[in-house]
């Protein structure tokens, strides 16, 4: 095993071991307001949560690191679904810490054609209370009606499944 796949082995190890420090979204509850924000993609669009009230349910999904073993099945698993989305009106946005040019390959490499977002910052992490003690997102999901509240929040994301189950969820507010 060469000396840079030993090193990705063990960050990812320690990213997984820590990825559960902190950053729960204890402060927010279903049928409150979703905190608003504005992102840019790796692509320098620009995205408002605002944008679609009264239009569309909205799925935000936090993960950890771009181009990591789970967050690449959940993406493509968004991915493989995003037809069905589309059909019911659901508008996806995945969300990270990782910079732009991080996400860019992301994107590239798995042929994601939906927006992730770019929280470099981590302002829209904390907002949300996702963000963790080493300062990455955890894996949590957000089901946001038409009216901008929440009615939905997944905490326990297991990646080969999360494409189905938050969109039989979100189908539910249409």
């Amino acid at each position: 095993m060469n000396k840079k796949k030993i090193i990705y082995l063990i960050h990812i190890f320690v990213l997984t071991a820590f990825i559960s420090c902190g950053g729960t979204a204890d402060h927010l509850e279903e049928g409150s307001p979703a905190p608003l924000f504005t992102l840019k993609d790796h692509k320098g669009n620009t995205f408002s949560l605002s944008d679609y009230n009264g239009k569309n349910v909205v799925v935000l999904f936090f993960y950890p690191k771009a181009s990591t073993p789970g967050c690449t099945k959940q993406a493509c698993g968004i991915r493989d679904a995003s037809s069905e989305f589309e059909k019911n009106n659901v508008v996806v946005f995945g969300i990270s810490v990782d910079s732009p040019d991080a996400i860019a390959e992301f994107a590239k490499d798995n042929n994601l054609e939906f927006p992730l977002l770019s929280d470099e910052d981590k302002a829209v992490s904390q907002l949300y209370g996702v963000l963790n003690d080493i300062g990455f997102s955890n894996r949590i999901s957000f089901v946001i009606d038409k009216n901008s509240d929440i009615v939905h929040i997944m905490r326990d994301v297991q990646v080969s499944f999360h494409a189905e189950e938050i969109l039989d969820i979100a189908k539910k507010f249409n």
